[in-house]
């Protein structure tokens, strides 16, 4: 299937509904890529994640979306893996209290979970792939910390409130986007995609 779009890319679209996640890729390849959600081109399927990693998630939604539209697709899969937890929840972090996207449900079982656990180091876990008619690309980012005793601020999604980044010496949950984007999974993983584009050859936009 011929690709409407040729290296170097300036339009990626992005496949994901969540709102939260799309503004934080947005800001954060601001100046490198145009990016455009998967709605506002009429995707609103609910892609399924059967992957065993962060990895694989990514790939199948960067590929649905590429498969429909013949445009270059990225996508995130993220979460977080907890120590004491033997790495849960992990891939199934959106869903973990078994409501998908369910942010207070996910956060009130985990600290069900950690009742009377003393070591509760954790990290977060992005990885991001790129799609295309060129080729597929896959780069990952981590931040490491450890989960609160309880909520502190409302920024940020998901556990962002419960995850204490040890880097700024506070909470995700009441950092700025600004200090969240800098040294967070997300960004670390998009700043790798972006660098493995540039050494592809077929990246240029940004130089």
């Amino acid at each position: 299937m011929a690709s409407c779009y040729t290296f170097p890319m300036e339009k990626l679209i992005v496949a994901s509904k969540n709102k939260a996640k799309i503004r934080e890729v947005t800001d954060i390849l601001q100046g490198i890529f145009e990016v455009v959600p998967m709605a506002d081109i009429g995707i609103d399927a609910d892609i399924e994640e059967n992957g065993q990693t962060f990895a694989d998630n990514a790939l199948i939604k960067a590929r649905y979306v590429f498969e429909q539209t013949g445009m270059a697709a990225l996508s995130d899969d993220s979460g977080l893996c907890v120590d004491a937890l033997d790495g849960a929840p992990g891939v199934y972090s959106a869903r973990y209290s078994g409501d998908h996207g369910n942010d207070q449900a996910n956060n009130d079982l985990l600290l069900h979970n950690l009742a009377g656990v003393k070591d509760r180091a954790a990290r977060f876990v992005s990885a991001v792939a790129v799609c295309s008619d060129k080729g597929e690309w896959v780069a990952t980012g981590v931040v490491e910390g450890h989960i609160l005793p309880k909520e502190e601020g409302n920024g940020g999604f998901g556990y962002d409130p419960l995850f204490y980044c040890e880097e700024i010496g506070k909470p995700f949950g009441i950092a700025t986007p600004e200090e969240k984007n800098a040294v967070s999974h997300r960004g670390r993983a998009l700043r790798n995609l972006v660098t493995q584009l540039k050494a592809s050859g077929l990246f240029g936009k940004g130089e």
